[in-house]
């Protein structure tokens, strides 16, 4: 059965990926005319540079919050470090095999002598924090967007919160990680490994909140980027930024193109065309995702410059 389930994988990961370019494909050639319509003006250009630093922001931002998990493991490490090393491998989440960045963090935390096993488990606990905080976040603004849906929803929103919070509790978490390291343990040979070192004493509060900063600088530097195009009404706030938490999630989570590409796009769009215009969310889609690797691109540039300088003096 995994042996069936390895091989279908990536014919799976092949599927998304072609299932969501030929929407995209297909949403563009049928909003060809009002895409080509939209202009950006001259202030629309300063808000994209704005936009760009605030996600860049949001990645530094982030780099320092994975030194908060790696201390809930009891691996104190700098945040200076942690930043420096989330710019120079963020970008290579677009890397086929979308794992690259996570392996390129795992060996630099094991080469400064943090044991593989916490260096592993931080960057797993990284996305579900990352996740739990889009879902947060989501849930929240899902609160203060005007509906006329019934008020079961509203308490099931609010069941969604509880559940979202009781997960990452470490008396659920703890039990994933010790099943986790005891698997891994069994297939290198090993009868049993000490898990205790990687238990979490208490709940992941701070690296939380953290994480729901992050997705909060990236929404805002969504906003900026939908501002460039339109202004947004004080009323849709809450609507786009919970669209773009739901829409990065899936981006994150479900198997595609590296980076969410294609994903983030299809989900945004799915979310945001009973409400706007699709050859307007085409374009914010499109544009936004230039503005993410940019930004990438420029804190893995800055790291490397640094590099450069440091190694020259």
């Amino acid at each position: 059965m995994k042996q069936i389930q390895s091989r279908l994988l990536p014919y799976l990961r092949w599927a998304i990926v072609g299932g969501t370019l030929f929407f995209l494909a297909k949403a563009l050639k049928d909003n060809a005319g009002s895409v080509a319509a939209i202009r950006i003006a001259p202030a629309g250009w300063a808000i994209l540079a704005i936009a760009i630093g605030v996600t860049l922001l949001a990645h530094i931002w982030s780099g320092w919050v994975w030194s908060w998990i790696l201390r809930e493991l009891h691996q104190p490490i700098g945040a200076g470090w942690s930043v420096q090393i989330y710019l120079k491998t963020n970008i290579a989440k677009y890397l086929p095999g979308n794992v690259w960045h996570y392996y390129g963090r795992i060996k630099a935390t094991t080469d400064v002598g943090i044991c593989r096993s916490a260096a592993t488990l931080s960057v797993l606990l990284e996305p579900l924090l990352m996740a739990a905080a889009a879902l947060l976040i989501a849930l929240f603004s899902s609160l203060l967007v005007e509906t006329d849906l019934p008020n079961v929803y509203r308490w099931l929103e609010f069941l969604g919160l509880a559940i979202v919070s009781i997960a990452i509790h470490p008396k659920f978490l703890n039990p994933l990680i010790q099943l986790a390291t005891q698997m891994k343990a069994k297939a290198k040979g090993f009868a049993t490994v000490d898990v205790g070192a990687l238990q979490m004493k208490r709940y992941p509060l701070l690296p939380l909140l953290g994480e729901m900063g992050f997705l909060s600088l990236r929404g805002f530097g969504f906003l900026c980027t939908w501002l460039a195009l339109k202004p947004v009404p004080p009323s849709q706030v809450f609507l786009l930024l919970g669209a773009f938490c739901v829409a990065w999630l899936l981006g994150l989570v479900v198997p595609g193109a590296p980076g969410g590409v294609g994903v983030f796009e299809t989900s945004a769009i799915a979310l945001l065309d009973d409400s706007f215009s699709p050859g307007l969310i085409l374009s914010v889609v499109a544009l936004y995702r230039l503005v993410s690797i940019l930004a990438e691109a420029i804190g893995a540039g800055l790291i490397w410059l640094d590099s450069r300088l440091i190694a020259h003096r």
